[in-house]
């Protein structure tokens, strides 16, 4: 996407409306994920408005988060004891933190949202260099099969449809730069909105592989925060360790 960069996804306008609609699983990941941290403390990259970090917190876990968006932070700050959540603002590939931590998570895609594989195998080795001996590094991720069904490499959905608003999804997809360009697109009376954002994925197997290039192997693989089997065709939650 042509003069796309990250920050652009998560403005004040996203902020906004960010925690508009849950996706249902909250309650299932941070249960999974306090399971894991074993009383803390835990880090969360790309921490965003809290919509994992704050729960998470609440069960007595210290959880400290990095993200690249002041305005997602701003209204973490807004929230219930969102004054108690430390961020460093930055790179989260750079995992840019002092200390370590026995749990730390990327959830919702968000580690495609580092848009080269460099930054991605970056990403791993940083979060091993931050992970006691003991500690678990979980990714949530959705599995790229959903991209056989697309024809000719692209899709327009209609995600919504309103008398005064409409709201499409429009993607375009590059099979051999693993790269997802896509838009929210919201036409109303009062104008044009577009929300774009741009992906690099990775399937499993190539997920393992920047793990062992960090030193790390994969533990546990599931579909999903209940532990579903893995089947390679939802979203994927891939624990790795040492």
């Amino acid at each position: 996407m042509k003069d796309y960069e990250p920050i652009m996804s998560f403005g004040e306008d996203v902020a906004m409306t960010y925690d508009d609609v849950q996706r249902g699983d909250e309650n299932a990941a941070v249960a999974f994920l306090e399971k894991l941290a074993g009383g803390g403390p835990a880090l969360e990259l790309a921490v965003g408005t809290g919509r994992i970090a704050l729960p998470l917190a609440a069960r007595g876990i210290r959880v400290d988060g990095v993200d690249i968006s002041p305005a997602m932070i701003a209204q973490l700050r807004t929230k219930p004891s969102g004054d108690r959540i430390s961020v460093t603002i930055g790179d989260f590939a750079d995992v840019p933190v002092p200390g370590t931590y026995g749990l730390i998570y990327v959830v919702f895609n968000t580690l495609f949202n580092l848009l080269t594989q460099e930054d991605q195998v970056r990403c791993f080795e940083n979060v091993a260099a931050h992970l006691t001996d003991e500690g678990s590094f979980v990714i949530e991720a959705g599995s790229p099969a959903f991209l056989y069904r697309l024809r000719d490499d692209q899709h327009v959905d209609a995600e919504s449809i309103e008398v005064d608003a409409v709201r499409l999804d429009v993607l375009r997809h590059d099979p051999a730069k693993q790269m997802l360009d896509e838009s929210h697109v919201s036409i109303s009376r009062t104008g044009v909105h577009l929300n774009p954002v741009a992906q690099r994925y990775a399937w499993p197997a190539e997920l393992d592989l920047m793990a062992r290039i960090a030193g790390l192997r994969l533990k546990e693989r599931w579909d999903g925060w209940n532990r579903e089997p893995f089947t390679g065709k939802h979203n994927v939650v891939s624990v790795y360790g040492r």
